[in-house]
């Protein structure tokens, strides 16, 4: 059994739908499980707390869409890149903000500990920092904030969940691929993850869970997924199997 903590709201990345958690990140992990011969029990946590959890190791693996950066390795081991993100700008509906250029003076809500919280920081916004996903839209919904960084796809299907009253305003490329977390020395773990994560990647089943959660998004022409020794099927071939 693999234990893993994840994100309760933040589709179509991770999130709980029926009881049963799912999402791109997800699947890919229990297809990579499935490879070990392991079943994956998701637990759900905060973004925030999420990386010292998985160093202490209360989960095995983090599994959040995850963006590797120097500042997150100091406390977790990453395995090889399995996706990649943008950054997307939501704002309320008749918004005149339409650019991350924009946001000087303005009230900036991001989710606390995120990659898009050290955007904001790393821009001088002073943002308001929420613990979840949902505090972020609730801003957004009730008034209180002018825009949100969001990892683009979820602010995607937010905005297209909110009846019209959100809106996606830009989004821009994220410097750095997304992986899973382990803890500090979890060599052998991190290792049959990557290994496994190259057999889905193989098999086609990454591209099939590409297509399905994000349809029609393309693929940087510099992003390759895993170790970057195996290639996925092309697309005609993943969509005929």
């Amino acid at each position: 059994m693999l234990r893993a903590g994840t994100l309760t709201d933040a589709p179509p990345n991770v999130y709980l739908k029926d009881g049963k958690f799912t999402g791109f990140d997800n699947d890919l992990l229990t297809a990579v499980a499935g490879k070990l011969g392991l079943k994956v029990e998701f637990v759900g946590t905060d973004f925030s707390a999420l990386l010292s959890q998985v160093n202490n190791h209360k989960f095995d693996v983090g599994s959040s869409s995850i963006t590797v950066t120097e500042a997150r390795k100091k406390t977790v081991d990453f395995g090889n890149g399995y996706d990649f993100g943008y950054f997307g700008l939501d704002v309320p509906a008749g918004s005149p903000i339409k650019d991350f250029d924009q946001l000087t003076g303005k009230r900036v809500v991001v989710v606390q500990g995120t990659v898009q919280d050290d955007y904001a920081t790393g821009k001088q916004l002073d943002p308001v920092r929420v613990p979840d996903y949902n505090g972020a839209i609730n801003q957004l919904k009730a008034g209180t904030a002018d825009a949100w960084i969001a990892p683009a796809e979820i602010g995607e299907k937010s905005a297209a969940d909110s009846n019209g009253k959100i809106t996606v305003a830009a989004k821009q490329l994220s410097p750095a691929p997304t992986a899973y977390a382990v803890a500090k020395g979890s060599d052998k773990l991190r290792e049959a993850l990557n290994k496994a994560l190259d057999e889905v990647i193989a098999d086609g089943t990454w591209n099939r869970l590409q297509a399905q959660y994000y349809p029609g998004r393309p693929i940087p022409a510099d992003f390759t997924p895993g170790s970057g020794t195996v290639a996925a099927p092309s697309a005609s071939a993943s969509a005929a199997s």
